[in-house]
């Protein structure tokens, strides 16, 4: 593996996250208009039929493996201030963490739709949400199968704020 040192930041490289002298900081967004912000994530986790089945039928030692990680999710999304350094505590109006299960790849599939009404967006937020409800369902179902693979897991679509509306041309696995 081969590690390259780059200089982050600076005047037009692009990153806001980093000032003029190339030092991290939080974006100033006191001028920003408040607006609308949606945004949805997705991501999967892969697991063995067996494993599948068992949150199916409610089997897990722990409980509802998905209802649990729902509100993992919906938790998450609150506190993602607390964990990604640099993002702004945000009122959120709206979270939903969605599940569904595809027998052929047995997996299950998340998806999260994040909205506020303020100056930055939700992308952070959609994003730690279907993270950590995966992350979830992996720990409730780790005793059966440690091979679990979280899969995927990236931004769908994004709207509000100056940047406007943004999808990915990839929507794969999105309920």
């Amino acid at each position: 593996m081969r590690i390259v040192r780059v200089r982050a930041g600076g005047l037009g490289s692009g990153f806001t996250h980093f000032d003029a002298r190339g030092q991290a900081h939080m974006v100033d967004v006191g001028a920003k208009v408040q607006t609308h912000r949606v945004a949805r994530a997705a991501g999967s986790i892969r697991m063995k039929p067996e494993t599948l089945a068992m949150i199916l039928a409610g089997d897990s030692r722990k409980g509802d493996v998905l209802g649990v990680a729902r509100i993992a999710g919906i938790q998450a999304a609150k506190r993602t201030f607390e964990l990604i350094p640099l993002c702004h505590p945000i009122a959120l109006t709206r979270i939903a963490v969605e599940f569904a299960t595809d027998g052929a790849r047995t997996a299950v599939d998340c998806e999260v739709t994040a909205e506020t009404v303020g100056r930055t967006g939700v992308e952070m937020e959609a994003l730690t949400a279907a993270s950590v409800a995966l992350l979830t369902v992996y720990d409730m179902c780790k005793a059966v199968d440690r091979g679990m693979r979280i899969e995927g897991v990236r931004l769908l679509e994004k709207s509000g704020g100056k940047s406007g509306h943004w999808q990915s041309g990839d929507s794969s696995g999105a309920l």
